[in-house]
């Protein structure tokens, strides 16, 4: 075993990967919008070639996709693939800070560029960690869409038979303006992590989940935590949405129910919030209205 000294020089070691970037094309395809909408219960036949999409949808384009033989033992693309190899075995998305230009177009091609902005090591109550943030720069016919920074937290394993570190349970706010009840279904998270390429095991592959990574059951995908609480806030909200900053708290469970609320927009803002079956808060998000 490593020392802490030795973990943080080891992280000292992957700092020439910081400014690293590659680009990711997309046509924006109808038939991926359309895949899209179906699985967030949108019907696909109202999209056309050329529509507008939701400003917030750029997320669920620009997959990394990697030969089958470069993925790893978890469903990720093994590290340095497209990541650094950052030498901790487990990573989940931790929270995410976004700016929103424009909208995409169905059938107008636009990139990604994928850059790796910053990877901190970190010594916590629950053992070594480290976080990447990636920058996501969106663009389209020389525009900038949107930006979009995203953390990634890397954490140990947990001994053998010992359940994965969470953090302490902390009861979600009670004074929202609405509160809708999303079923997180084993289909509707398949679909998730089909249409964005995703296919880390914890989220589709209940005995993995358990026994190798030390959940009790099969995780959530944040991404589309943060994708329904974007939505049921849109309801709500006036003006068009400029950017979001959003935080994953606290694990959610495939089969669960969740319940999305905010607070009324004041003064350019919106306040909303994710709570698990018992209430205790699991994401946090702020908009931005234009």
């Amino acid at each position: 075993m490593t020392t802490d000294a030795e973990f943080e020089a080891a992280i000292a070691g992957l700092q020439d990967w910081v400014g690293r970037e590659r680009i990711v094309e997309d046509e924006i395809g109808l038939s991926s919008a359309r895949r899209i909408a179906g699985m967030l219960d949108v019907d696909p036949a109202s999209l056309k070639q050329g529509d507008t999409l939701p400003p917030h949808w750029f997320t669920m384009f620009f997959p990394d996709i990697a030969k089958q033989s470069d993925i790893g033992p978890d469903g990720h693309p093994n590290k340095g693939v497209f990541l650094p190899p950052i030498p901790l075995p487990r990573r989940m998305g931790a929270g995410r800070r976004v700016t929103i230009n424009e909208p995409l177009r169905i059938g107008t091609p636009a990139i990604k560029r994928a850059i790796v902005a910053q990877v901190l090591p970190k010594i916590g109550r629950t053992g070594r960690m480290a976080i990447l943030t990636m920058r996501h720069v969106i663009e389209c016919e020389g525009r900038t869409v949107a930006v979009d920074e995203f953390d990634a937290m890397y954490r140990e394993a947990p001994p053998p038979g010992q359940p994965s570190p969470q953090t302490p349970p902390n009861p979600a706010p009670t004074n929202g303006v609405y509160a809708d009840q999303v079923l997180l279904s084993s289909p509707l998270v398949f679909r998730y992590s089909s249409v964005t390429w995703n296919a880390h095991r914890i989220h589709y592959d209940a005995d993995y989940a358990r026994s190798e990574e030390g959940y009790p059951a099969t995780v959530q995908n944040g991404g589309l935590t943060i994708q329904l609480l974007l939505d049921a806030a849109l309801k709500r909200a006036p003006g068009r949405l400029a950017g979001f900053t959003a935080r994953l708290a606290r694990p959610l469970w495939v089969g669960d129910t969740v319940t999305l609320c905010g607070a009324a927009p004041a003064d350019g803002k919106m306040a909303c919030w994710a709570a698990d079956k018992d209430g205790n808060l699991c994401a946090t998000m702020e908009l931005t209205l234009g």
